[in-house]
């Protein structure tokens, strides 16, 4: 037996068996692990069952090749104490190892300690494979874009495609219940690091601790801190597409998230729109944007709280006034994307500029179009800018369900909006396929204004006739293709966001 072999090793070296058995019981305390949130069944091994093996957890800037999920073989040391442990501080001691019948397998990621005065103390730090987590329930992740539940290792790799350095999910773990797995992709490979509690807090690295996954994700974001890469892009979660969204009418208007009044500080103004005025916020300490409806109507929130993905600006709130409604969503810094094109010019906004921010449009409104939901205003004008350059769709006061797509009562832009909507009041993905192809002109013009020498009376006319506007100067060909193709007057014959999104990541690869 495994035991009868320590002992025999122990006892070559001079120590007794009596201080064998007492060594190991200062070694490995059984109360000294148990605590409200673990079971004692589940923390030995027993029997000759194989004991578990511990992760790899990646040390503090370094690099490691395999992903931090892998396993090793653990230390074969047994690291038994070398002072004895006197039987006046526990006269019992020396029958712990019968009475418990334990075959106790040393682990090389225990940390227990061993003072005296704590033992049989709850409270103990203790890192045991495969033991259950306490259990949380202040924090829901379910919500979050990144986070993808319950899903395997090899699932967790076909998802993360293309394998761009930066794009990053969130899963289960599957080794250790209870923990969790950040997967990132970097140089064409997918590294997982183990995210496990420690006290309450989460950690990778047994140096940096965090309240919870946001603010674990948040920090990667901003510095790799020992990762392979910095984190860049999440890969959001697909909702299963069972029935559209029911945006009108909807009664969970009590699920939005209520932002109290007394907790919002608006500052001064940033923008302005059809539906109502943008405003500079704070709220909790960070800065956010704070639009003004004009209406009491909550139809916008209502659609925004059900949308999740990484180039649409997020919602976070609701303030419920009187008689308005304010939307508190993420704050991007850069402003509006033609503000951005118009101001920076061709000196300063690069052909990788440029293919990045159609690029991240087209994965926006791919998203919508697997959502049914029609955006119905596109336009360089209602993409933001965030701080690190992504491009983000916003102002959703036109969307809607792609079945409920009639409009009631609304100013239309008459350059941006496709001929069966202007016309019929048909709206749908291929209405917004159009205004795409407008946007995308905008872009590789440096934000021009569309049609520039046809007065905008004479616009529709002349684009029910067949124009199409001629190619910006230095559009690529492959881009340019992609507007025409939106521009045609038959919406069936228009490309799915799907297709088109492919394209443009294929350009994108290619730019330099």
């Amino acid at each position: 037996m495994r035991l009868c072999a320590i002992e025999q090793k122990v006892n070559h070296s001079g120590m007794t068996s009596q201080n064998l058995h007492n060594s190991l019981s200062q070694r490995y305390q059984p109360l000294a692990i148990v605590s409200p949130f673990q079971e004692v069944e589940s923390q030995w091994t027993t029997s000759n069952a194989p004991s578990p093996v511990p992760p790899i957890v990646p040390a503090r800037g370094i690099k490691r090749n395999n992903p931090s999920e892998c396993i090793r073989t653990h230390d074969t040391t047994s690291h038994i104490a070398s002072e004895p442990w006197s039987q006046e501080h526990n006269p019992d001691a020396t029958n712990l190892m019968h009475d418990c019948n334990l075959l106790l397998a040393p682990q090389n990621n225990m940390n227990i300690d061993c003072n005296l005065k704590n033992f049989g103390n709850n409270g103990h730090d203790v890192n045991v494979n495969r033991v259950q987590s306490p259990i949380r329930t202040d924090v829901k992740f379910n919500s979050m874009p990144w986070f993808h539940g319950k899903i395997s290792r090899d699932q967790a790799e076909l998802l993360l495609q293309p394998r761009v350095d930066g794009l990053f999910l969130v899963r289960e773990s599957t080794n250790f219940p209870g923990d969790y797995t950040l997967c990132v992709c970097f140089q064409n490979k997918v590294e997982h690091y183990r995210v496990k509690y420690h006290e309450r807090n989460l950690t990778i690295d047994d140096e940096e601790f965090f309240e919870n996954l946001e603010k674990l994700i948040e920090h990667y974001k901003n510095d790799a801190d020992g990762l392979c890469t910095q984190l860049i892009h999440c890969l959001p979660k697909e909702i299963p597409k069972k029935e559209p969204l029911q945006i009108q009418n909807s009664p969970h208007i009590d699920d939005l998230f209520i932002i109290a009044e007394q907790e919002l500080e608006t500052l001064e103004k940033i923008g302005k729109g059809e539906f109502g005025e943008v405003l500079l916020g704070e709220w909790k300490k960070q800065k956010v944007a704070v639009k003004v409806l004009k209406d009491s109507s909550e139809a916008e929130a209502i659609l925004m709280k059900s949308l999740h993905h990484e180039n649409l600006v997020n919602l976070l709130g609701v303030v419920r006034k009187k008689d308005q409604i304010y939307l508190v969503t993420e704050y991007m810094s850069k402003g509006s994307l033609v503000d951005y094109l118009r101001s920076r010019g061709r000196l300063h906004v690069t052909k990788r500029d440029q293919i990045n921010f159609a690029f991240d449009t087209s994965a926006g409104m791919e998203y919508l179009e697997r959502m049914h939901v029609v955006h119905r205003d596109l336009a360089a004008r209602n993409v933001l800018i965030s701080e690190n350059g992504v491009a983000k769709v916003s102002d959703f006061g036109l969307a809607r369900n792609e079945k409920n797509t009639a409009l009631e009562s609304a100013k239309l832009p008459i350059k941006w909006t496709a001929p069966e909507a202007l016309k019929q009041n048909k709206f749908s993905n291929k209405s917004d396929m159009w205004s795409f192809g407008i946007l995308l002109w905008e872009i590789y013009s440096f934000g021009r204004v569309p049609y520039p020498r046809i007065p905008l009376a004479d616009v529709v006319k002349h684009v029910e006739k067949g124009y199409k506007m001629e190619a910006p100067e230095g559009c690529p060909p492959e881009v340019y293709e992609i507007m025409r193709l939106a521009w045609d007057l038959n919406p069936e014959k228009r490309p799915k966001f799907q297709d088109v999104k492919a394209k443009l990541e294929i350009l994108k690869q290619q730019t330099l």
